[in-house]
């Protein structure tokens, strides 16, 4: 539960009556993108105001009347999603930085330049954002806006969305080690399990962690793993 000093107002107006909760300003915006948050660690005060200055709490029969239910939680949620977060211009600055920064992990992660066959640093991506003066929205999800910022980012760089299905075959002494591991980087689409032990798999990552993956590989594998790309798409 975030301390009542720390909490910022989210306010939510319906015909003209006004309910208010207190809340941590970084979980409320993260609820207000779509993402799972515990609710008790967003609000400061298990209370609905008519004016959270003056103190003055929302009778139940109208949050009744209004959300339907008098469970804080469920209110919570409706108003948060709905309404108003009343954010300092410095935690608004905070949390589009760290959006940004998710952003450009994302497509780095996912693309690629065509010319290079390798991936954007992420100092690139981010001066090319500055420089198109792209617009970081607080309240969508970093995956939904960056479809549209690799769109603008065009105008600067050769970019494009690109996977890549690779054969791996990993030794038996770590085939098991690894079987989790390959995993975490994309999709398996095959695997195969040898007599001696060893493993083969074909398996789906976004080209931008190519050479991440083989050297996650490699390590695990003390450079034994054999690889070899057998596709290139465009998603």
């Amino acid at each position: 539960m975030v301390s009542l000093d720390e909490a910022v107002i989210a306010r939510y107006v319906y015909h003209g009556e006004k309910f208010e909760i207190l809340v941590d300003p970084y979980l409320a915006a993260k609820l207000k993108e779509g993402q799972d948050i515990d609710i008790d660690e967003l609000l400061a005060i298990d209370t609905v105001f008519k004016d959270a200055h003056k103190g003055e709490k929302a009778p139940e029969e109208l949050l009744k009347k209004i959300f339907g239910t008098t469970d804080i939680k469920e209110i919570a949620k409706i108003i948060i999603k709905k309404g108003h977060v009343q954010l300092t211009a410095k935690q608004r600055e905070e949390i589009r930085e760290q959006k940004k920064r998710q952003i450009i992990n994302i497509i780095c992660r996912n693309t690629i330049n065509p010319q290079t066959d390798t991936p954007h640093p992420p100092q690139r991506i981010k001066r090319a954002m500055e420089e198109l003066r792209i617009n970081i929205d607080i309240y969508k999800s970093a995956e939904e806006q960056v479809p549209d910022i690799v769109k603008k980012l065009k105008r600067l760089l050769p970019i494009k969305f690109e996977k890549r299905d690779i054969a791996v075959k990993i030794p038996p002494e770590y085939a098991s080690k690894v079987y989790n591991m390959l995993y975490n980087f994309g999709a398996v689409k095959q695997e195969e399990w040898q007599p001696d032990g060893s493993l083969i798999v074909l398996i789906e990552i976004p080209s931008g962690l190519e050479s991440e993956f083989y050297a996650q590989l490699n390590k695990a594998t003390k450079g034994t793993v054999l690889t070899k790309v057998v596709k290139k798409y465009d998603v």
